[in-house]
């Protein structure tokens, strides 16, 4: 287990990879500091550790405060420094050739001269034959032996080790100059390796909690040169090319695969069943992940609750039978320093005849500990190719079929590069690429296949990404322009109305995130410039309110209205919702509301159809069946959506078409990152309600180990027995041969044993649609007591008398979704509760489940969940509107925000990228307009 120290290094080293953004743990370093000062107190040894930890403390303590990057930088180099340059106190400078004062401690005798510090070119290149020690098996010295070992090189503006000449073998070297050092006989460590220890050389002295050897804390880093490191991307001179050449180059690279030297038919047949047919697939078919064979963590080094890549020897291999007679395949391997078991859950069937005794294979997976010994289950694995050691370099990993060999796909993607990738015209603008400091195509598409190193491969990624961003932000632009070319018809409604409605329909006064909004809406509708916004707003915020006064604001300017809901259980939840609540509406006549839906037989379709048309019927709640044909309104003045991400941009379209180009309102209950929302949502305007109203009881959370579910259940059974109601959903609707989890269908039967004395349902997404509409109106309707259900219960219908929601396997779900999953609760006005059932020991699913035991907040949580996870979940809320986005993984806040200053200036300048040098660019935005479509 590593150390405090260790823990903090790790930390300070990921705030400077993200810019000193007060973002590498949850809720900043300030918040950290107290548990880790009380952490590193308990394990500080010596009397005069103490002092450095209050120092470290009190600058995590005042980092927040901090003004600008730059004094950031400059605190965070401080303590990476005074962490790892010995961890003395700090001293006063002292006369040349004077001793250091301060009196020694009994463990300590005073410590001599302090070395000069190294200077120049780097040891390796300075140091003599006769200076080098010879290099001898690797041993590890025995209890308290001392040495000279070479002394700590100094940090340079990174926080890294500055290269510098040595001193004299024959320096005198005092204690302090030898802590932290390594012993002699081992070769230095290097960043990301160091011993982070408080010691006079013994290593009984040793900083650091935990078992296992204290040898394993650094990687393996072979005997091999530097990697370069790139501080500015490189950016060759443009080749010029007309529209003519760029066409005929874009021809080119839509050509087959076998128009490649090297690339016969049958290897363009492998390719095509990974959807690789052209050129231009070959050279985006982009790895799933990187592996370094240049810096991997032997077997020995591992630790439990990390993810890792391991290489070894399969030494046992067997089938073994599981729960439910399944089929698991069991494998010993062994990579010279230790072995390491691994099991594939349900896979024994065809891995037995892929892995085999004596195979070298590479797995990546989390680490755990099962009976005193190292394992993974159900990790990513693959075959080594010799070819790969031997290079020892960083090798990419391609997403592959049956059939289809790593080397298949290498082999191709190396003919496309060397052919293509210097010949590759560079779609986004010169300028832009100077202004977000980016490297040209040629560089990134090289380095995305071809890692020059792990630097280089992060300029590539970068690029990449932003381009994605940039093409996905003008083109929902060009859309929102071309929406608004058409005029609507503007809604005016006087402050006298909108007071005199809010106070006869609502009970309560709205908050001010809601006025806001409403005030929002109010100035949109009012201009003849068609609305587009999105109300984003957490769960139980208050949306359906802001949604139904706009509502209630077309129908005082006599137009229809129209709100589709993606399920007919919620569809008609609003319908009766609004016609209790329009019943107060001021004024002598009352909108006449009608339900739209798949349920309704023949006659009664035929009726609202009429109703529509003739214009008799004032507000339509509905499924997808508002956008059939034969829906026609006779005046729509405004279309709501709820539960936007249900519903793809095509459906958007088909709801506006029902009327002259009514304005659009799209309600969302998932929080995303503002600065995500902007990209994902730039052809929409952005209302945010982030505050609940007054009086609503926070939902209490708590994460329980796997065996604490029986206590789990008790106090649900006491939750019943107060006449509440409750949730409890299971990641898995049935067993699965691949992922040992709990699953709905077997608790169903289960858990009817253990609430007796009460009805249990079952609810999943393989039921038909009716079926899952009964199921919910039935528990809505108190039929049943308890819920067992899946992730259909995401997005629900209103249950006010539910009070606890149980989650089995939380760690497989997403923030964002369990943070809906909890909105599920806490309706009705009495406390209630979500228990989280956490079956994996990885650190980083525990740090996502004890976010949400720390807020409610669901903009807080989103932000948590793109620093821990990426924003992988987030734009899938998108859906059909985002198309693909690959590397999502590797997006950040600000290469979001980039992309995004930069394709408001190109809109801006040239809206219809009608310039020469915005022609390829145009192509790409057009591309991806139908990608959009097509995914709609």
């Amino acid at each position: 287990m590593p150390s405090a120290l260790e823990k903090l290094v790790k930390i300070l080293k990921l705030e400077r990879e993200q810019g000193y953004k007060n973002t590498a743990v949850i809720g900043g370093l300030g918040a950290y500091c107290d548990n880790w000062a009380t952490e590193a107190r308990t394990q500080a040894k010596r009397p005069e550790h103490f002092p450095l930890v209050e120092e470290l403390t009190a600058m995590l303590r005042d980092y927040e405060a901090l003004a600008g990057r730059n004094e950031r930088h400059k605190a965070v180099s401080t303590m990476l420094e005074r962490i790892t340059t010995g961890f003395q106190p700090r001293r006063a400078p002292q006369p040349e050739g004077e001793a250091a004062a301060g009196p020694p401690t009994q463990a300590e005798s005073p410590p001599a001269e302090r070395a000069p510090e190294p200077q120049g070119e780097g040891r390796r290149q300075e140091q003599r034959p006769s200076d080098r020690p010879e290099r001898g098996p690797r041993q590890e010295p025995a209890r308290g032996q001392q040495g000279q070992p070479p002394p700590q090189q100094p940090l340079d503006a990174r926080g890294e080790r500055r290269k510098g000449k040595t001193s004299s073998p024959q320096q005198p070297q005092g204690r302090d100059q030898q802590r932290g050092n390594n012993p002699p006989g081992r070769p230095p460590q290097r960043d990301g390796g160091e011993r982070h220890e408080f010691s006079d050389g013994s290593a009984d002295d040793m900083f650091a909690i935990g078992s296992g050897d204290s040898r394993a804390r650094g990687p393996l880093i072979l005997d091999l040169p530097a990697r370069p490191r790139l501080a500015r991307p490189p950016r060759k001179p443009r080749q010029q090319m007309d529209v003519a050449q760029m066409a005929e180059v874009e021809r080119k690279l839509s050509e087959p695969v076998v128009s490649l030297r090297g690339v016969g038919p049958a290897a363009a047949d492998k390719l095509a069943r990974l959807g690789i047919t052209s050129v231009r697939d070959l050279l985006y078919y982009l790895p799933r992940r990187y592996d370094d064979y240049t810096l991997m963590l032997p077997i020995r080094r591992l630790q439990p609750n990390m993810r890792a890549t391991v290489i070894g020897t399969v030494r046992q291999a067997e089938v073994r039978i599981g729960k439910n007679n399944r089929k698991d395949f069991y494998i010993v391997v062994d990579d010279g320093s230790g072995v390491m078991s691994v099991t594939f859950f349900g896979q024994g069937a065809w891995l037995g005849r892929s892995i085999r005794v004596g195979m070298q294979i590479c797995l990546r997976g989390a680490i755990e500990i099962y009976r005193d010994r190292l394992q993974m289950s159900n990790p990513d694995w693959e075959r080594v190719e010799p070819d790969h050691l031997q290079k020892a370099a960083i090798v990419p990993v391609y997403s592959l079929v049956e059939e289809v060999r790593a080397n298949d796909v290498a082999k191709a993607v190396d003919v496309a590069v060397k052919e293509w990738a210097d010949r590759l015209p560079d779609y986004v603008p010169e300028t832009v690429l100077e202004r977000a400091d980016l490297p040209d195509i040629s560089f990134t598409i090289r380095n995305l296949h071809q890692p020059e190193s792990m630097d280089h491969l992060a300029h590539a990624k970068r690029r990449y990404i932003f381009d994605q961003l940039l093409v996905m932000q003008l083109a929902v632009l060009a859309q929102r322009r071309a929406w608004q070319a058409v005029p609507g018809v503007p809604l005016h409604v006087s402050d006298e109305w909108l007071n005199d409605f809010l106070a006869a329909v609502f009970p309560y006064a709205l908050t001010g995130a809601q006025a806001r909004s409403v005030a929002d809406i109010r100035a949109d509708i009012s201009r003849d410039v068609p609305m587009n916004r999105l109300l984003q707003g957490d769960v139980g915020s208050g949306k359906t309110a802001v949604a139904l006064t706009a509502l209630a604001m077309a129908f005082a300017n006599g137009k229809q209205a129209a709100i589709m809901a993606p399920t007919s259980i919620l569809a008609e939840q609003h319908y009766r919702n609004f016609e209790r609540t329009l019943a107060n509406i001021p004024g002598d006549r009352r909108p006449v509301i009608a339900l739209l839906t798949s349920k309704l037989t023949t006659s009664e379709r035929a009726s609202v159809y009429r109703g529509i048309a003739d214009g008799s019927i004032d507000l339509v709640v509905g499924t997808h069946a508002i956008i059939q044909e034969g829906v026609e309104f006779h005046e729509l003045g405004l279309a709501v959506i709820d539960e936007q991400h249900r519903f793809g941009v095509e459906q958007r379209g088909a709801l506006r078409g029902k009327g002259t180009n009514p304005h659009l309102l799209v309600m969302t209950a998932t929080p995303i990152p503002r600065t995500l929302a902007l990209t994902l949502f730039a052809d929409l305007d952005l209302s945010i309600i982030d505050e609940m109203p007054p009086g609503r009881i926070p939902i209490q959370t708590r994460v329980i180990e796997p065996h604490g579910r029986e206590r789990a259940y008790n106090f649900v059974e006491a939750q019943l027995e107060q006449g509440r109601q409750a949730f409890i959903v299971y990641p898995l609707v049935e067993a699965s041969e691949h992922i040992e989890a709990e699953n709905a269908i077997e608790a169903y039967d289960k858990l009817q044993k253990v609430f007796y004395d009460f009805k249990v349902g079952l609810l999943h997404g393989r039921m038909k649609p009716a079926e899952k509409d009964e199921i919910m109106a039935a528990f809505s309707d108190k039929v049943f007591d308890v819920l067992v259900t899946t992730s259909v219960a995401e997005v629900g219908v209103d249950i006010p008398n539910a009070s606890v929601i149980v989650i089995d396997g939380a760690n497989r779900f997403g923030l964002a979704q369990l943070h809906q999953f909890r909105g599920r609760v806490g309706r009705g006005g009495h406390a209630s509760y979500c228990l989280l059932v956490c079956d994996s020991d990885v650190t980083d699913a525990r740090q996502r489940l004890e976010a949400l035991e720390m807020t409610n907040d669901g903009f807080k949580l989103a932000e948590i969940d793109w620093q821990l996870r990426g924003p992988g979940d987030l734009v899938g809320t998108r859906q059909s509107g985002a198309g693909l986005l690959q590397l999502i993984e590797d997006m950040k806040p600000e290469l979001v925000e980039l992309a995004q200053r930069e394709a408001k200036t190109l809109y801006e300048e040239d809206p219809e990228l009608a310039r020469d040098d915005n022609a390829l660019l145009r192509e790409r935005v057009l591309a991806a307009q139908d990608e959009r479509s097509d995914h709609s």
